[in-house]
């Protein structure tokens, strides 16, 4: 296959960083990530043939008698894993999943049904934007290095130390994510023992999707670096509040936010309510399938812990399920929405 100018600067660039190994990384159909790793001299092949690897062993992908299956990096997505060593530079692609003719494979729910959607969207004039919220645990590991569920802490919402004991970790998961290109807005400590939230700064579904694999990846990694255990479980101890990931969206159209009418009441322009009411609401319920996809998801979805319990929608109330913020978001300098309902 000839070599095309944006693999030959992937290829270059893989160079000047020393990299020696490059991991190829896509998600199952539960969303947790898969990756092979290959010797950097096999980088141009795989961005520009692709890696084959068995689907199926990978749950939810193939039947045995179809299993040939190829990955081709997404080349926007080529960063160097931070805790790499210098005498052994690691770098990572985001791939996407492929039949062996070429052809995407239709089973690929994380990315190729998300790049269906967006195309959709982009064919009506429309750009998606979401910034998510991820919450997460930190517990000890046991005398065998196993993951318990016994608190590292006991401090509450934005507590400092000496509760706070994780202040070291996040701040080197914020460094770690921001050597890979995230732009982190805040840390802090969540309102249960040992729980923990970072923000990052919103963007396309897409890049954000493929951010919050990274994420939780980085996250676990530099968890264990400290002897500790990373879990974004929704609901990993009984009478305490549970992990949420809240989803900030907004909608832009012909570089204008969609959402956004400043002579409509709460500034809610019609489009903001049909998405509200005749897309989140309207499907809630298909939504939570997908969103909560296991027996402890719906644990943390129980009143008194501000999960949503209701299909509802609220301008103060955060334990609706959607929820407009206040004060209402405005038009950034550059064109892009400043994500709106939170989800």
């Amino acid at each position: 296959m000839t070599r095309s100018t944006d693999v030959t600067k992937t290829l270059e660039r893989i160079a000047a960083d020393r990299v020696k190994f490059v991991r190829l990384q896509f998600s199952d159909i539960q969303g947790l990530p898969k990756n092979v790793a290959i010797p950097a001299w096999q980088a141009e092949k795989a961005l520009t043939d692709g890696i084959s690897f068995d689907g199926s062993s990978i749950e939810g992908f193939a039947r045995i008698e179809e299993s040939d299956m190829v990955l081709k990096p997404d080349i926007s997505t080529y960063a160097l894993l931070p805790w790499g060593t210098d005498e052994c530079p690691v770098a990572r692609f985001i791939c996407d999943v492929h039949m062996p003719d070429g052809t995407p494979f239709e089973g690929d729910p994380p990315r190729y049904i998300l790049k269906k959607a967006l195309a959709e969207a982009k064919e009506m004039g429309y750009t998606f934007n979401t910034g998510p919220e991820l919450e997460f645990f930190l517990f000890k590991l046991d005398e065998n290095g196993m993951p318990t569920i016994v608190p590292q802490d006991q401090g509450g919402y934005f507590d400092l130390a000496p509760t706070d004991l994780a202040e070291d970790v996040r701040t080197e998961i914020v460094l770690a994510l921001t050597d890979m290109g995230f732009e982190i807005e805040a840390s802090h400590h969540e309102v249960a023992e040992s729980q923990h939230e970072i923000d990052f700064k919103y963007g396309d579904a897409l890049r954000t999707a493929d951010n919050v694999i990274t994420f939780k990846y980085v996250t676990k990694s530099i968890a264990l670096q400290n002897g500790l255990n990373a879990t974004f479980m929704a609901k990993p101890i009984f009478g305490i509040c549970g992990s949420g990931m809240h989803v900030n969206a907004s909608l832009s159209k012909d570089g204008e936010n969609a959402f956004y009418d400043p002579e409509a009441p709460l500034q809610l322009s019609e489009i903001s309510l049909h998405f509200i009411a005749g897309g989140v609401l309207e499907h809630a319920k298909s939504i939570t399938r997908v969103a909560n996809p296991t027996v402890n998801s719906y644990k943390r979805l129980v009143p008194g812990y501000e999960a949503p319990v209701y299909v509802s929608w609220s301008a103060q109330n955060r334990t609706a399920l959607v929820r407009v913020p206040s004060p209402p978001w405005q038009e950034h300098p550059d064109g892009t929405a400043e994500p709106g309902p939170d989800l």
